[in-house]
């Protein structure tokens, strides 16, 4: 079963697109397939086009010529993504200097600058510092000062927030809104938090088994969701744990996967309420029951 299947969508200059999805849903993969960072023995079919250029068919040098510093992520994990014996001012530095005709003077300048914009209070302090010397909010700020280091036009955000509490998640959303809207930056936002995605995408695109099921503007997809899934997902983000009124057997959940997951139907259709019998025949094609809107459910035809 391929980690993608038949995913198609659009990300217009100066959104922010969220991906919504389960662990495992292939979320993360469709990030490393747009910078090109999945490996070797993965085949794609099909087009990235980014602009008028489509990623998929330029070599390897022209495609580390865009990455960095025209299309940038933010990963989940900094802690493996910073190196853990060069200093932060090396690590930033070292992007500069692959796509930007700057002196050291001018690097040292523009890493002081990123780290400031950022919210760091002391840049210099942050600059002299190894990794393992940074808190873990620390560190994911300075992972988003590097992608942002060459003023890129997209940015992938995979799971920014993931290894973060509750107060930091909530720094970095603000952060990100901060960037967008003093760089007019378009941003790809991967995350498994209807909360955070709430107060940061313009639309939602829904992810189930490397599908895309369902696609709208984030108001009406939170607001009324068409596919079975996230209708599942919005009822779950939407319930509380601190309510006495649910008891453990009351709290809304999502049926456990089927034993089988191949299937020649529809991906959700073992865990589906509302499944019918063409469900197991074959998968739904996506329809635009709406305006602005698009859905992969025979509820909606397809």
């Amino acid at each position: 079963m391929p980690a993608l299947d038949e995913v198609s969508l659009d990300v217009n200059r100066g959104e922010v697109l969220g991906i919504i999805g389960e662990s495992g849903c292939g979320k993360s993969t469709l990030a490393n397939a747009v910078l090109g960072l999945l490996q070797s023995k993965a085949t794609i079919e099909g087009e990235i086009r980014f602009g008028e250029r489509d990623l998929l068919r330029l070599s390897h040098a022209e495609l580390r010529r865009i990455r960095g510093r025209e299309v940038s992520i933010i990963p989940q994990e900094p802690a493996l993504w910073l190196n853990p014996v060069l200093r932060v001012l090396t690590q930033i530095s070292e992007v500069l200097t692959a796509h930007l005709p700057l002196s050291r003077k001018e690097r040292h300048e523009r890493v002081t600058y990123l780290l400031h914009e950022v919210g760091f209070d002391q840049p210099a302090r942050i600059c002299d510092a190894y990794p393992h010397q940074l808190s873990g909010g620390e560190r994911q700020r300075v992972v988003i000062a590097q992608a942002l280091a060459c003023d890129p036009t997209l940015l992938v955000a995979d799971e920014p927030t993931t290894k973060l509490d509750a107060p930091l998640r909530l720094e970095i959303i603000d952060l990100l809104s901060k960037v967008r809207e003093t760089r007019e930056i378009t941003i790809l936002f991967i995350s498994h938090d209807l909360m955070l995605l709430s107060a940061l995408a313009d639309r939602v695109a829904v992810m189930y088994a490397g599908r895309l099921v369902e696609i709208g503007t984030l108001r009406e997809v939170f607001r009324r969701p068409l596919h079975p899934y996230m209708q599942a997902l919005r009822r779950v983000a939407h319930s509380s744990f601190d309510d006495p009124a649910i008891t453990k057997q009351e709290f809304p959940i999502i049926s456990e996967v089927s034993s089988n997951p191949v299937r020649t139907g529809c991906m959700f259709e073992a865990r589906c309420p509302e499944r019918m019998a063409i469900c197991v025949e074959r998968p739904p094609q996506e329809v635009a029951p709406e305006p602005e809107r698009s859905v992969s459910c025979f509820k909606y035809g397809g």
